[in-house]
């Protein structure tokens, strides 16, 4: 076996245990068993579970940023609403590898576990690693939203995040409970069409103190 071969191994274990299990209950030992390879290999490749984790982080994140930037240089030049924004995330989405409706559930259920882990090492290396392109999108949404205070905006992109975190990680289960309960066949892109008017309006919502 390839040491390319052995990485993507163990990558592909530690992804499906995490997001299974959780980073805190995920052990080295779960993930040397999953993949077939023993603790130096997974130290030589990674050196330690906290680069493990951010590795797998980026091997969505990494395709993800190129084609956000991408997108964002067009978008820079144009006068945007709040859904076009919201669905620039989901054009890149589906040129970066994420197209796939497991992969992004994947994807989504190990970007919640980041924030309710607490994995502070992540956040570190998100802002390291990616933080150039996501300031440049958060321009153009601090663009559209000047009557919202800072502390506004930050609680409406994160209950956002929120919102879609849970929707898009759960998406399979949801779709069959619209089956069941409305007799309708839905799909993710049913799905994204619902959710990103809602998310919209809750970004553009009067803040509390306007009276407008």
């Amino acid at each position: 076996m390839s040491q390319k071969d052995t990485a993507q191994r163990i990558l592909d274990a530690a992804e499906a245990l995490f997001s299974e299990k959780g980073f805190s209950e995920t052990s080295m030992r779960n993930i040397t068993t999953k993949a077939g390879v023993n603790l130096a290999a997974v130290n030589y490749h990674f050196g330690s579970k906290k680069s493990l984790i951010q590795a797998v982080f980026a091997r969505y994140l990494t395709p993800f940023s190129v084609q956000f930037a991408d997108q964002l240089d067009v978008i820079e030049q144009q006068q945007n609403t709040p859904e076009q924004l919201l669905k620039l995330l989901v054009i890149t989405l589906s040129k970066s590898g994420l197209e796939n409706p497991e992969k992004f559930g994947v994807f989504m259920r190990l970007l919640g576990l980041a924030y309710s882990q607490g994995q502070g090492h992540l956040r570190k290396f998100l802002t390291t690693e990616y933080g150039e392109v996501f300031t440049r999108y958060m321009k153009e949404v601090n663009r559209i939203t000047p009557n919202l205070t800072p502390m506004e905006r930050f609680w409406r992109i994160h209950f956002m995040l929120g919102a879609a975190v849970f929707t898009m990680s759960s998406v399979d289960s949801l779709m069959a409970m619209a089956d069941h309960d409305l007799d309708t066949q839905t799909d993710v892109k049913d799905v994204i069409g619902q959710l990103m008017p809602f998310l919209a309006s809750g970004l553009m919502a009067a803040g509390k103190n306007d009276n407008g």
